[in-house]
């Protein structure tokens, strides 16, 4: 199991592991349909919501976003280490602090961090009807690559068909690397 610690602030937020005590902010916005829409998973009960919290205390690809004024844990951000030198980016927050910046403010840090530290790219993978998403992708500074027609599906139909979708590739590169 992986430390509790501080991975870095920023002005208003505090990046950091996952903790047992985030159950009930977790739970607050990975139950919420609207939140999930695009994940791959549907909305979780408060048991699978306990289970998904253990497996992000024991990773250290999941990052909490918790807001230093009120210690609320809001969101969080997904750095997953692939091969050559890249890491995939992904995240999600609870719908109250949407609008306010946190999602650019903590992603700006993280790969700030990663690229000091060395990586080569950062990419992430969004629904194209996640315009939220792929807004602030660009936000960031991250070009799109690619537009997969009908790649993926999460969900099957009625009659058991596949519910096909696309999907935008985003990535930025360590340019001072």
């Amino acid at each position: 199991m992986k430390s509790n610690t501080i991975l870095t602030e920023t002005e208003r937020l505090i990046l950091r592991r996952y903790k047992v005590e985030d159950l009930h902010d977790l739970f607050e916005y990975l139950s919420d349909k609207k939140v999930v829409e695009f994940e791959p998973y549907k909305p979780m009960s408060l048991d699978e919501t306990k289970e998904n919290l253990k497996w992000r205390i024991s990773t250290d690809e999941m990052i909490a976003i918790e807001l230093k004024s009120s210690h609320k844990m809001i969101g969080n951000i997904y750095m997953g280490k692939r091969e050559f030198e890249s890491l995939e980016m992904g995240y999600i927050f609870n719908k109250n602090y949407w609008g306010n910046g946190y999602a650019a403010e903590s992603c700006t840090a993280l790969i700030q961090q990663a690229f000091s530290d060395g990586i080569h790219r950062i990419y992430a993978e969004c629904d194209p009807n996640n315009r939220n998403s792929w807004k602030l992708l660009e936000v960031l500074g991250f070009q799109r690559e690619a537009h997969l027609i009908q790649n993926v599906y999460f969900w099957k139909d009625e009659n058991e068909k596949p519910i096909w979708k696309d999907t935008y590739i985003y990535a930025k590169l360590n340019v001072d690397k």
